[in-house]
């Protein structure tokens, strides 16, 4: 199989994807951080370029279909982890206030105000607790979005 394949490109963006949720995860139940509502939706966009990009290996079909719904989850993603960064460099008297627990929204709010709510942020949000070479863990997302998104961008406009 040739390596440079837009199914091997789009397995290996599958891969990359899996890593970077296996960070995630690890960081939670092994690091014990909680995911504030960002870092939760950003891993859901993760998925979603992730299941694109494996769908998009297994059918092999169709690559500039496949490309720009990873495309979409990955600027859907840049703009979470964008939002993050931005409730990071917040002064603590402008953060919006904390949320209760997602288990608690899930069971008493509407499906809609529990979106909106995820997507605007808490105070929860703006907390800095791990770094790796004076990055957040939204600053990684951040770069690894913009990574996707040009990947994408690169296998809609590909020729073969």
């Amino acid at each position: 199989m040739n390596l440079a394949s837009p199914r091997s490109l789009f397995f290996l963006a599958f891969l990359a994807c899996v890593a970077m949720l296996g960070t995630g995860f690890y960081l939670q139940y092994v690091v014990g951080l909680e995911p504030c509502p960002l870092c939760i939706l950003q891993r859901i966009f993760f998925a979603g370029a992730g299941l694109f990009s494996l769908i998009a290996a297994l059918h092999g079909r169709a690559p500039r279909v496949y490309s720009v719904l990873i495309l979409l989850s990955s600027l859907a993603g840049a703009g979470t982890a964008g939002r993050q960064i931005w409730l990071q460099t917040l002064p603590p008297d402008q953060l919006p206030a904390c949320l209760p627990p997602l288990e608690f929204m899930l069971e008493s709010m509407p499906y809609t105000k529990i979106i909106y709510t995820m997507f605007h942020g808490s105070a929860d949000c703006a907390e800095v607790s791990w770094t790796l070479l004076s990055l957040s863990i939204p600053e990684w997302s951040l770069l690894a979005f913009i990574a996707f998104s040009l990947f994408a961008v690169f296998q809609f406009f590909r020729r073969g």
